[in-house]
């Protein structure tokens, strides 16, 4: 059946206004969408997550002799990863102790010395106080002819040595309080010099054991076992995965109404769009990427290129969600910010370091342990008591 130019105009017509029709339609329902929740929302496919990558790092010198820990493997605070072969700091250690047992015993000679011219100082002051009551007895014989003018003489010549051999003393005396007056043998200058070298030794040795600062999954172990490491070179990390966040790296024109403490979704690409993370954002970081990157930008120069730059935007995320559902630092992700939320100052960051991984108590006992062996030490070699305080022996004539 042949169609008459009528009827195809008339079929063109519906066409075109079906078109017209679906496209208004279409444009309505979009504005509507727009008007009712995308214009209240900020998305962008370049988040991903991240977190803290905690790098485990040697503090002590020594040959690796067991790898206690391998990647993907949990690992709890404190647990030791790395055992080094620690003959060579025991050995010191040994040393530093009997240093510091020497040390204890010289000081305990000091005090002994001390107490010893003090006793001559005392001896020597009673030569001289003797033959000053015979000088006056005999200046008083003389003048009678009781006594001879020889024997007073004499009697003062051997008061003037006495008093230089007080004087000999009292110097010698002195020369030790120099040494360790105003001190106790425990406290001696040269006890606290030796047990700080001890202290030393001893944190080398624990610091044999490689350990743990926070709980969570290995990742990059470079340790091998025969490898001599030193402080400083770097032996694996730890990754929490109990606390991640999103990095999302908005542009910079649709960041106006992007505040801390606004809620947000996240849809992972491991999962797929069915699974759905929530968020807040934690905060606004202080400058675009370019600014941070290795050879930041110079628009002084001639090369000028106006480029809309981006700002990482932190998102926190549900510890419960993630634990359903783990993530790992790296994966890419879609974030969308509803940005109808409360507009406080970009400047108030809500940023929290209260979980596991922003402080460690793996090494505040070692220094503690230390010291209670050095003073255990000491107690075991103090001899003698009694002879702290001699005050008497530097007493005016």
């Amino acid at each position: 059946m042949q169609l008459s130019r009528k009827n195809i105009r008339a079929r063109r017509e519906f066409l075109l206004k079906l078109v017209v029709g679906a496209a208004a339609i279409g444009a309505l329902v979009a504005l509507v969408v727009w008007f009712f929740r995308d214009r209240n929302w900020v998305t962008t496919d370049n988040a991903f997550v991240t977190g803290n990558i905690i790098p485990v790092y040697a503090d002590a010198t020594g040959v690796v002799a067991a790898v206690l820990a391998e990647e993907t493997q949990l690992v709890k605070k404190g647990e030791t990863l790395i055992r080094l072969d620690g003959q060579r700091a025991r050995a010191a250690l040994g040393q530093t102790e009997a240093e510091l047992a020497r040390a204890v015993r010289n000081v305990g000679a000091l005090f002994a010395s001390r107490a010893q011219i003090c006793q001559k100082v005392v001896a020597r002051s009673a030569l001289r106080d003797r033959t000053r009551h015979d000088l006056a007895r005999y200046r008083q014989a003389t003048q009678s002819g009781a006594a001879s003018r020889q024997l007073l003489q004499n009697t003062e010549d051997q008061l003037a040595a006495q008093e230089a051999d007080v004087r000999e003393a009292r110097a010698e005396y002195q020369a030790v309080e120099s040494r360790v007056g105003g001190v106790t043998r425990a406290n001696h200058p040269d006890i606290e010099a030796a047990k700080a070298k001890f202290n030393d030794a001893y944190v080398e040795v624990l610091r044999q054991n490689i350990r743990a600062p926070a709980t969570g999954y290995v990742a990059k172990r470079r340790a091998q076992v025969g490898q001599r490491i030193k402080p400083g070179d770097q032996i694996l990390n730890i990754v929490p995965l109990d606390h991640l966040w999103v990095e999302a790296n908005l542009w910079e024109n649709r960041m106006a109404r992007v505040r801390p403490g606004q809620d947000a979704i996240v849809k992972v690409d491991l999962y797929g769009a069915e699974q759905i993370y929530h968020g807040v954002v934690e905060g606004l970081v202080p400058g675009s990427g370019a600014v941070f990157a290795t050879l930041p930008p110079d628009n002084a120069t001639g090369n000028f290129i106006r480029i809309v730059q981006r700002i990482p935007v932190r998102i926190a995320l549900r510890a419960d969600e993630l634990e359903k559902q783990p993530l790992r630092p790296g994966l890419s992700t879609v974030a969308s910010i509803n940005v109808a939320g409360p507009l406080q100052s970009p400047n108030q960051s809500i940023v929290k370091t209260t979980t596991n991984e922003y402080v460690t108590e793996v090494y505040d006992k070692d220094l503690a342990e230390a010291k209670s062996r050095a003073d255990r030490i000491v107690k075991e070699n103090i001899i003698g008591a009694g002879d702290e305080g001699d005050a008497g022996c530097a007493a005016d004539e």
